[in-house]
């Protein structure tokens, strides 16, 4: 963790110029993208030497209002400042790393074939698909004739030949799933299932390590996807991710469309088609 700790407090200060963070140029030579050490340090009202020390992990676990002082002067975000506090905290032991596997209960299932007029599924941890409805299936890939353990969004975007096809944005979203797994490694450090599926990642597709060195975390919340598939055509959707209760690892994600809007008009007509497939 503190090889970690460290790329992402380095990866931070990078991105941040003197004059963006409200600094004069004091004349000396800058051998560093962004910020020095001693320049954060300033920001956040501490030494120089406790800095260096809490970059390198040598510092202990910092109180609260060194944390938010340090989110504020290297400027992170809600998801960053979120995986700061889980690369400060204390290392937890190898057996806290979840290993049962995620059951989705009956309610959720139901709400999946409730919502059977848009795409809509359910993520675990690393990204895994715990369940998805059939247009889920139709517009991304058909995650229920895989076997289990590649039932994974990552897996599916990173590794799929198709899906570079299939998603329009395919850069963008790629990088942005990588950004949610490394979220997910500040979360659980141990998993072994994750720091295997990124292993695999960093053999197989060419783009994972520059992301994954890139330390940019995001969380699921809400956004814009376009899909291309190949009998309808372009789809465009604005998706949301919400928490359902009891399980904080288990994610809901609807694909919702514009009534009247051509994505409708085009899920409608996939919708037909899969149902005089299975008549």
């Amino acid at each position: 963790m503190k090889s970690e700790l460290a790329g992402f407090l380095r990866s931070r200060r990078a991105r941040i110029t003197p004059d963006r963070a409200g600094l004069p140029e004091d004349g000396r030579a800058r051998r560093v993208p962004g910020l020095r050490r001693d320049e954060v340090a300033r920001l956040a009202g501490m030494s120089t030497e406790y800095y260096t020390r809490l970059e390198q992990g040598r510092a202990g676990t910092p109180s609260p209002e060194v944390v938010e002082a340090l989110a504020r002067s290297l400027q992170l975000d809600p998801a960053e400042r979120e995986h700061l506090i889980d690369l400060l905290a204390r290392p937890k032991p190898a057996r806290s790393a979840p290993t049962a596997p995620q059951r989705v209960r009956p309610g959720l299932h139901l709400m999946l074939q409730t919502l059977e007029h848009v795409p809509a599924f359910i993520v675990g941890r690393r990204t895994d698909i715990l369940a998805a409805n059939r247009l889920a299936r139709e517009v991304l890939t058909d995650f229920d004739a895989l076997p289990v353990p590649q039932r994974n969004l990552a897996r599916y975007y990173l590794l799929d030949p198709e899906a570079r096809h299939r998603v329009v944005d395919w850069e963008q979203i790629a990088a942005e799933t990588v950004a949610m797994l490394r979220f997910e490694a500040g979360r659980h450090p141990n998993d072994r299932r994750l720091a295997d599926l990124v292993g695999e990642f960093t053999l197989r597709c060419p783009e994972f390590s520059t992301w994954w060195n890139d330390h940019r975390v995001m969380r699921r919340t809400h956004g814009t996807k376009r899909y291309h598939h190949p009998e309808v055509g372009e789809l465009h959707f604005s998706y949301e991710s919400l928490q359902p209760p009891g399980d904080p690892d288990q994610t809901l994600a609807v694909y919702n469309v514009e009534p009247g809007s051509p994505t409708a008009d085009a899920l409608r007509l996939l919708s037909s088609l899969i149902a005089d497939h299975y008549h």
